[in-house]
């Protein structure tokens, strides 16, 4: 069993409260538009780490971390793109590769909206975690916090950061 905090588009804020409720996780998962090293670096010093890069990060985030993240972790294959699309609409980008070997579980960012769908027709399970960071039209910044237990997911929480 291991415990993960998922957050996206922090567009190079830093809030505190990050390392608070992802303090009880494992693992810190980023879904893109990191937006600084320094914030990545602060993530990575804190728990294991993945991220991906995101259209807003330079060379020195790209450099870090890929385009697209697909990995296995407690028996459930992962992949975390940051411009990716939903359920029944994805990204071309991705759309290729998600039909041809779906992963358990979809992670993306980009569009600062919260969205947990489970895609039937893959019989995969999509989260975007909404916007962690200042920048952008949302109005809440939020954070999820998931179990991941042979290859099931459970215990999905989402945090609200509050308005900005």
């Amino acid at each position: 069993m291991i415990k993960i905090g998922l957050l996206s588009d922090t567009h190079a804020y830093w809030d505190d409260r990050y390392l608070e409720y992802f303090g009880p996780c494992d693992e810190i998962w980023h879904a893109g538009d990191i937006g600084s090293v320094e914030v990545a670096r602060r993530l990575a010093a804190f728990r294991t780490f993945r991220a991906v890069y995101g259209n807003i990060d330079g060379q020195d985030i790209r450099r870090l971390y890929p385009l697209v993240n697909r990995f296995t972790v407690e028996g459930a294959e992962v992949l975390i793109k940051h411009i990716g699309g939903y359920p029944g609409k994805y990204d071309p980008s991705i759309a290729g590769s998600l039909l041809a070997r779906p992963p358990r579980l979809f992670i993306s960012g980009h569009s600062h909206i919260l969205k947990v769908k489970y895609d039937r027709t893959l019989s995969m399970l999509h989260i975007n975690p909404g916007a962690a960071g200042r920048s952008g039209f949302h109005k809440v910044r939020t954070l999820v916090r998931f179990v991941v237990d042979r290859g099931a997911f459970s215990d999905l929480e989402v945090i609200e950061l509050g308005e900005e």
